[in-house]
């Protein structure tokens, strides 16, 4: 079973041909940071036309690399939602496209139900397991029960960990993306020259929220005379110090309450963007070995967007027999909650 798997929502278009065994026959990213670095952050109508432009070119170059032809498919999967609308549009029509043409399944993938699976693509992680989902757009803990059971145990109030990156990296001029601009100058920084708040940390319940430990970034930066490339450093490390932290301290309480309630978690995954972040990989490995499981992160680049992942949610849906029909309507908004992943969302009007 081989399934091309299209992810476009937000500003990666890639593309990807995944087979059964959790082989990656082919796959291709393509990054449009140059086209929205002078924005400091993501146009939707540029990323959206960038798909357009270069789709059709990367499924080409996919299937000759990976040796297919589309009668070789078991089907053909699409990042349904949610994302930035234009862009999920352009891989959802381009999918259907392939799949009416050539008589094959399609597949409406949720893409946060693409990155909880990765940990089965590259690992073969049984379920259940606690995931720790952190991006740009989401922060989550869920328990994964199974394809379509996503049970979420808390989210944030507020920004997600990704989101506050960016603005901390826009506010000490870092440069852009947010995430990758921050944890490069951290590594020469002091994380103890500046006291930041420690989001949620130890409080009750198992929500999370960046706001405050943004808007206190905010503050330092301008009461600071000069903000020179040492104190951009030690902010950065003090900041990446904290979220790592926050995350860390939430997941603990997770892990912790899945053991009162008895459930046998196989492992602790994390996924989406941020997890590539070195030091929140460090956090979360002494999180679980202390509750005596296993932290399974994806490698970097299946962290963030990426087709492999869409890919792989095909098959494993294709396998239980959950395809969708040709009139799916994509969408900007699709929770990822207990039977989520199954459940019909409002049609796009």
């Amino acid at each position: 079973m081989i399934v091309l798997g299209i992810e476009t929502s937000c500003d990666e278009t890639a593309v990807a041909v995944v087979r059964a065994d959790r082989a990656i026959l082919a796959e291709r990213v393509l990054s449009q940071l140059a086209e929205h670095r002078a924005y400091g952050g993501v146009v939707p109508e540029i990323a959206a036309r960038s798909h357009l432009d270069h789709l059709d070119g990367l499924i080409a170059q996919c299937m000759a690399e990976a040796g297919l032809t589309y009668p070789d498919l078991a089907g053909v999967a699409a990042t349904g939602g949610p994302g930035l609308i234009g862009g999920v549009i352009v891989g959802v029509m381009t999918a259907k496209a392939i799949a009416a043409v050539h008589t094959l399944p399609f597949l409406a993938v949720n893409h946060l139900e693409g990155h909880a699976l990765t940990a089965r693509l590259t690992d073969g992680v049984e379920f259940p397991y606690l995931l720790l989902l952190v991006s740009g757009g989401h922060c989550q803990l869920l328990v994964v029960e199974g394809i379509g059971r996503y049970r979420r145990l808390g989210t944030t109030l507020d920004d997600a960990a990704g989101e506050a990156f960016d603005k901390t990296a826009k506010l000490l001029d870092l440069g852009y993306p947010g995430g990758p601009a921050v944890e490069r100058w951290a590594a020469n920084g002091d994380a103890a020259r500046f006291a930041l708040p420690r989001p949620m940390l130890g409080r009750p319940g198992l929500d999370f929220s960046f706001s405050g430990l943004k808007t206190a970034v905010r503050h330092l930066v301008e009461m600071l005379p000069q903000l020179d490339e040492q104190s951009r450093a030690d902010i950065a490390a003090a900041f990446q110090a904290r979220v790592a932290e926050s995350l860390a301290d939430r997941t603990a309480r997770a892990l912790k309450r899945c053991q009162e309630e008895a459930v046998p978690l196989t492992a602790l995954v994390v996924a989406g963007g941020v997890a590539a972040n070195a030091a929140l990989r460090r956090a979360l490995t002494a999180v679980a070995n202390e509750a005596g499981l296993p932290l399974v992160a994806p490698p970097p680049r299946l962290c963030t967007d990426n087709a492999a992942m869409i890919a792989w949610a095909g098959v494993e849906r294709l396998q239980l027999g959950l395809t969708d029909a040709l009139d799916f309507a994509p969408r900007p908004r699709w929770p990822l909650e207990a039977g989520a992943g199954l459940a019909e969302a409002p049609a796009l009007r």
